[in-house]
């Protein structure tokens, strides 16, 4: 307020004033919200300076580029702690209640362990040298060391849908769905620091700010997101989404820290949201089943994959706008997963079909299709450029 105020100030004449009024208040002259005029390219407006530069969570490390919060995720770009880990695909199954590791130079299933049940995700920790299964049915993770690709013993859970891990490394969140929780635990023991209840249901997927001051989840059953601020672990706002029975799934935040994208099941497409403002946000229809979201290694668009139409669309993140489609040679069910080291690969589970899908990143091309167990979900490509996780199946920055 005290810049609009400061910029009237400063323009003599009521001609001159009118026109600082319109440009400052454009809905108010005809001309509308840029976004407004653009309906298939809902991008919010910009968040204040002031916002954009307030400093970081403490002990957060500091971004690289504070206009591209994925600069460290650049192709091979392997911090020392992961360079020499071979380079795998973990599968979880989710009806078979086992890990199918695939080996991406020969599209092969190499090993198959046996986890918890109801195997969900495969998370990177903070520190980067452990994957944790969400055995959520299990109410336990199964570590992983991706050095020897050997399991350790399960931890005692409960509820683990989905985790993640704050910016600054201090906690594990794990998304408790069923119990309706958000659980700050130990980043390395998972003994519990604080639990918080909610009240929407099914809390899912989440994404971090630039600053790593707030985060934003999904709700899937009941239709909602929730606004978390990270180091008070309370939940400071919530919005049931515009649409009749939507089940958002993935969150991701654009490259310049401004644009949030949710991508919702029912809905079809991804919802657009300034999440600093937290503000009322538009859908982007993508496809049936919109599921899962994937920045490419150069930052310059998203693979948004179409669970109910076996595709998956791009966006081009500098636009708003959808630039293409592929689909999945023979149809499928694309679901989670993530984008090779070298960026070449795009690998996705198919949820119904019991296989997973490697997709090049150029041509849309399948390059192969996987048998696994019964119902893959969330898999992790390991490792991937970064330098820490913020979990679900690799959040680097």
């Amino acid at each position: 307020m005290a810049d609009r105020t400061s910029a009237l100030r400063r323009t003599p004449g009521k001609a001159a004033l009118l026109a600082a009024v319109c440009a400052l208040l454009a809905a108010g002259c005809g001309k509308g919200d840029p976004a407004a005029r653009a309906p298939h390219s809902p991008r919010p407006a910009s968040p204040s300076p002031a916002v954009a530069a307030r400093p970081g969570l403490p002990g957060m490390p500091p971004l690289l580029d504070p206009h591209d919060i994925y600069a460290a995720d650049r192709p091979g770009k392997l911090v020392p702690q992961v360079k020499d880990y071979p380079s795998m695909v973990y599968v979880p199954n989710t009806i078979s209640n086992t890990v199918s590791v695939i080996d991406p130079r020969t599209y092969k299933v190499v090993r198959t362990m046996p986890v918890g049940v109801q195997p969900q995700h495969v998370v990177p920790s903070w520190d980067m040298k452990t994957l944790w299964v969400n055995n959520d049915r299990g109410n336990s993770l199964t570590p992983i060391d991706p050095r020897t690709g050997k399991s350790g013993k399960t931890v005692s859970v409960h509820d683990p849908y989905n985790l993640y891990f704050t910016p600054d490394g201090k906690y594990a969140i794990v998304m408790a769905s069923m119990d309706k929780q958000l659980v700050f635990r130990d980043p390395h023991t998972m003994a519990v620091r604080k639990t918080v209840p909610v009240s929407c249901a099914g809390v899912n997927h989440a994404d971090f700010s630039a600053d790593g001051r707030y985060f934003i989840v999904s709700c899937e059953f009941s239709g909602e997101l929730l606004k978390v601020d990270t180091a008070k672990m309370t939940v400071t706002g919530q919005q049931k989404l515009p649409q009749h029975g939507a089940m958002p799934q993935d969150v991701k935040l654009s490259p310049d820290g401004k644009t949030w994208y949710i991508a919702d099941m029912t809905s079809d497409g991804v919802w657009v949201l300034d999440g600093d403002h937290f503000t009322r946000p538009k859908l982007l229809r993508t496809g049936k089943g919109a599921h899962g979201l994937y920045v490419s290694r150069d930052s310059k668009q998203m693979y948004i994959s179409n669970r109910g139409e076996g595709t998956i669309s791009l966006l081009d993140f500098a636009t708003g706008r959808l630039t293409g489609k592929w689909h999945i040679r023979g149809g499928g069910s694309p679901d989670m997963g993530g984008v090779s080291a070298d960026g070449k690969v795009l690998w996705l589970s198919g949820r119904y079909n019991s296989e997973v899908y490697a997709l090049d990143t150029r041509t849309g091309k399948t390059l192969a299709k996987i048998p696994v167990g019964n119902g893959p979900h969330g898999l992790a490509v390991y490792p991937q450029p970064g330098r820490y996780s913020l979990g679900h199946t690799g959040i680097f920055r």
